[in-house]
């Protein structure tokens, strides 16, 4: 693939010990991007700074969704001057998730936080795990998030690992959304059990899963890994090394 990102999330571990370091192990593996998930205790000025230095793009970041209701203004000018254009709500907490209700009510406050982000320039997305495809009367939950938002101000990170959990079909659930998923996570699941294993490496049609997403119009492709059983950065070179071929 021409350009392809690494979720940080998978090398939290190693960020911590070392942070620019580990983004220069990242780059010399091959990957032109990043998605963050936290900064360590870096400014805006000095993870922009880093990534000038070594070569990297920053695609996305996640940020918890406490940090979007209370602290957005500064979430707003930390990204702008890093130049991320994608925020991420990755994850909600079991109690906001409970029933429709509680998925429309968290629509109405998204639909919010995405109004206020696109105004500033930047865009929302909304990262799926498994959950989101509870069925509330008859309906998604993911489905009533992003049927109660508008496209302009929330789009979807679709984490295929995560439909497929769910014994969705990754590649038609992308494509049902089409125009609306501008980033798709890549990940693989172990033949013999559904938890997580390199990109290439399990069972998840990956090749299937690219062209599906590339016709409903997504550009962000990238690597992910939640558990790596392997040295995290050894797990994330294979899965790089995997889809130059794929």
């Amino acid at each position: 693939m021409e350009q392809l990102g690494l979720a940080l999330y998978t090398l939290r571990n190693e960020l911590e010990e070392d942070f620019k370091g580990t983004l220069e192990k990242v780059k010399a593996i091959g990957y032109s991007a990043v998605e963050f998930a936290g900064f360590g205790n870096n400014s805006a000025t000095e993870i922009k700074a880093m990534l000038n230095d070594i070569g990297l793009e920053a695609w996305s970041s996640h940020v918890p969704l406490d940090q979007l209701r209370t602290n957005l203004d500064a979430v707003i000018s930390f990204h702008k001057e890093v130049g991320i254009q994608f925020v991420v709500c990755p994850f909600v907490a079991e109690e906001e998730r409970r029933n429709k209700t509680d998925y429309f009510n968290l629509a109405e406050e998204l639909e919010t936080i995405g109004h206020s982000l696109r105004e500033a320039g930047l865009t929302l997305c909304y990262h799926n795990h498994d959950f989101e495809f509870d069925q509330f009367d008859d309906e998604l939950g993911l489905d009533i998030l992003l049927r109660n938002t508008r496209t302009c101000n929330m789009k979807l990170e679709c984490d295929t690992f995560w439909v497929e959990f769910a014994n969705h079909d990754a590649k038609a659930y992308v494509l049902k959304h089409e125009n609306r998923v501008p980033i798709i996570h890549l990940k693989d699941m172990k033949k013999a059990e559904k938890t997580f294993a390199e990109v290439g490496e399990g069972r998840l049609d990956i090749a299937g899963i690219i062209k599906a997403a590339k016709e409903a119009g997504t550009t962000y492709f990238i690597v992910e890994q939640d558990v790596c059983e392997r040295p995290p950065l050894e797990s994330v070179e294979i899965s790089y090394k995997n889809l130059q071929n794929i």
